[in-house]
């Protein structure tokens, strides 16, 4: 009397392998399974599982798997679980961290910050207070305020500085002495290093009219009134 081996005798790497493949017969106890366990879907622990039952019910009882095979599989399993609750867990954290950011820059609308930028909404009745970046020690240093045409109204000396930032005022008046109409101005900042003139950063205040919210986990962005917008990681200080 002989016996047959009707069954396929596939490790459950092999059918992992082969589980995106469709079969076309039903008679395929580890075909239909692998088909019903995941499907179009991505293959997650309960379809693991129900691969690895099936596969045990499926194989030759002439050659059993190998218990150490079995162990190293169920060792697979432990772990797509604790991937599977870690995966949630970050998730989870990263949600309540995007909301408590949100919550954070709501209460900056209204208020005052100051960041990089060349332009600013300036109310002439009051003084302007800024700074300019300067990456290393100069001997001179020129602030130059244009209008709205583009044309200079103000130059501010404000002579040898060291590095860091060094901090101007500006009163609304022009060269002088008459004050001039509220509105947007644009702010440039040179110096001369090696002999050479240099354009350097300045920090200018502007008022947070909004906050957008990434729906992709990027950073918060904030929309100032008249200006555009600005990552929150640029602002330099915030205000009243």
């Amino acid at each position: 009397m002989s016996v047959t081996n009707t069954t396929s005798g596939l490790s459950l790497n092999e059918i992992l392998a082969n589980s995106s493949v469709k079969t076309n017969t039903t008679t395929d106890g580890l075909g239909a399974a692998t088909n019903a366990a995941t499907g179009s879907k991505e293959l997650g622990k309960d379809a693991f599982l129900q691969l690895l039952v099936t596969q045990l019910k499926n194989q030759n009882p002439l050659e059993p798997q190998d218990n150490g095979e079995f162990v190293a599989q169920l060792a697979q399993f432990s772990s797509l679980e604790g991937i599977t609750t870690l995966n949630e867990t970050v998730s989870g954290i990263a949600g309540n961290y995007n909301s408590s950011q949100a919550l954070q820059a709501s209460s900056l609308v209204g208020r005052s910050v100051i960041a990089p930028g060349d332009k600013a909404v300036v109310d002439t009745s009051k003084s302007l207070n800024g700074t300019v970046v300067v990456p290393a020690s100069v001997s001179s240093l020129a602030i130059k305020i244009a209008d709205k045409d583009g044309k200079t109204v103000r130059t501010i000396e404000l002579g040898s500085q060291n590095a860091g930032n060094s901090a101007f005022i500006w009163d609304g008046k022009n060269d002088a002495g008459t004050t001039l109409e509220s509105g947007t101005y644009t702010f440039t900042a040179s110096t001369t290093i090696d002999d050479k003139p240099v354009s350097l950063i300045t920090n200018l205040p502007a008022t947070v009219s909004s906050v957008t919210i990434s729906q992709t986990g990027g950073e918060l962005m904030l929309n100032l009134a008249g200006l555009g917008s600005i990552a929150l990681s640029k602002v330099q200080t915030i205000g009243m």
